[in-house]
């Protein structure tokens, strides 16, 4: 008799399946066996209308520990529809730097009824972490820290923490601190456990790990965690005392979000994009920059408007105009990307700007000197006109090396203007790329067709 053959769907079409036949029990018995993380996943990845009665299908428990996975740009939809008592309730056993998140996600009449519903000592905490800006270390960390003071021994350290019923997640290390609560060092856990229990944390303590100012921007963390390959480290105020820490997870967190920011900025989409949102909402978010974009087309057809007499005279250029701007546009890509990459790892300073500028403009001046050669002999053969191709070469070889110069300054001055290089950058670009290219090779070919 012949085995069954392996179920080989996946667990969204298994859920798709039983949302078409309407069986929700067995979707409930399903979900169950899912890690929380899965569950965010599937909920990530389903329509509005699946996504809202997965959801609900969900006990409070589930909940809080699926909200503590799930992707920001959806806490807003899975919460809508609740009170703030039972948001609350959800939120009650969310650690505190998901809370945060969570409760930056959501409608500011909404968080402070869900602030209002919480006991006095939460809500103070609460809104002490909401106090701290979102893109800072203060809004990463979780209060949740084990610290002991330096003099006491090894021993006395094992059996304090073998009074917890657990450690919060996460843990390599425990803080060292005064009786100020001042942070003085880290003793971590692989040392309390091979080292002789008779000796002071004073004694084994590291002091070589500097703590994380508060302040400090979320990109400088996830900087820091990158180059000392840290697991979690600590998080003081300005007057140097302890209060929180930050673990490898949240970091994680914000690695992701800015390789989001920087791959959907570049088509002019928002960070908090829903792959899944209604069709209006996701209309909207794009309209501002497609705008912006159809302004500097008109930007770049005035230029052409203004050579409208010798494109009539010499019908080849309407043919040849594409290329100039499309080739300066990809180079000047290249290079604002590489650009953009180097400020968020915080490898571009003022030391080494200029070296990389003038690099880029050396690539520029070769690569457009070396496809200058071929488009020239190319449009020469084609149109029997060896004028035309000279005059093609050398607006792409100015419109290459423009591109260069472009794609190297304009990450710097648009931050100079608070303005995100990431998601404005490719849009100013492609107006210094085409208004130079049609410039350059429409008016040489007017000086000279003249």
């Amino acid at each position: 008799m012949s085995e069954p053959a392996e179920d080989i769907r996946s667990p969204r079409q298994k859920i798709a399946e039983l949302l078409q036949a309407g069986t929700y029990n067995q979707i409930r018995n399903l979900m169950e066996a899912f890690r929380p993380a899965d569950i965010a996943a599937l909920l990530r990845s389903s329509p509005p209308k699946e996504r809202a009665i997965i959801w609900s299908l969900l006990t409070d428990e589930q909940q809080s520990e699926i909200l503590q996975q799930v992707d920001e740009e959806i806490i807003a939809d899975l919460l809508t529809g609740k009170s703030a008592e039972e948001i609350a309730s959800v939120l009650d056993n969310v650690a505190d730097d998901d809370m945060i998140d969570i409760l930056q996600h959501l409608p500011d009449t909404m968080t402070q009824q869900i602030l209002q519903s919480m006991d006095a000592n939460d809500r103070s905490r609460v809104e002490s972490l909401l106090s701290y800006p979102e893109d800072a270390a203060g809004g990463l960390m979780d209060t949740d820290t084990i610290s002991v003071r330096p003099r006491v021994t090894l021993d006395v350290v094992l059996r304090y923490l073998r009074r917890h019923a657990e450690l919060p997640a996460g843990t390599d290390c425990i803080y060292v601190v005064s009786a100020s609560n001042e942070y003085l060092g880290m003793l971590p856990l692989t040392k309390l456990l091979v080292t002789d229990p008779s000796l002071t944390v004073r004694e084994m303590m590291i002091t070589d790990v500097e703590p994380i100012p508060v302040s400090m921007p979320e990109s400088e963390v996830a900087a820091i965690f990158e180059r000392y390959d840290l697991v979690s480290a600590p998080v003081v105020d300005e007057s140097g005392r302890l209060v929180g820490r930050i673990t490898i997870d949240d970091v994680v967190d914000v690695i992701i979000d800015e390789a989001d920011h920087s791959l959907l900025g570049m088509a002019g989409l928002a960070d908090d994009e829903d792959t899944f949102a209604p069709i209006l909402k996701t209309a909207r978010s794009r309209a501002f920059w497609l705008g912006a974009n159809l302004i500097t087309a008109f930007i770049a057809s005035s230029v052409i408007n203004i050579f409208e007499d010798t494109i009539a005279k010499v019908v080849a250029l309407a043919i040849l105009m594409p290329i100039v701007a499309s080739m300066g546009g990809v180079a000047g890509s290249q290079t604002l990307t590489l650009v953009i990459r180097a400020m968020a790892m915080g490898d571009l300073e003022v030391g080494n700007q200029r070296w990389l500028l003038t690099r880029e403009l050396a690539v520029g001046a070769l690569n457009g000197i070396f496809w200058a050669l071929i488009v020239a002999a190319a449009a020469g053969f084609v149109f029997h006109d060896v004028l035309l191709g000279a005059i093609i070469a050398t607006a792409l070889v100015i419109n290459m090396i423009t591109a260069a110069l472009a794609g190297s300054l304009l990450p710097s001055i648009l931050r100079s203007i608070n303005i995100d290089p990431a998601i404005a950058g490719t849009v100013v670009l492609t107006t210094v790329t085409d208004v130079v290219g049609f410039m350059s090779f429409l008016g040489l070919a007017t000086l000279f067709y003249a």
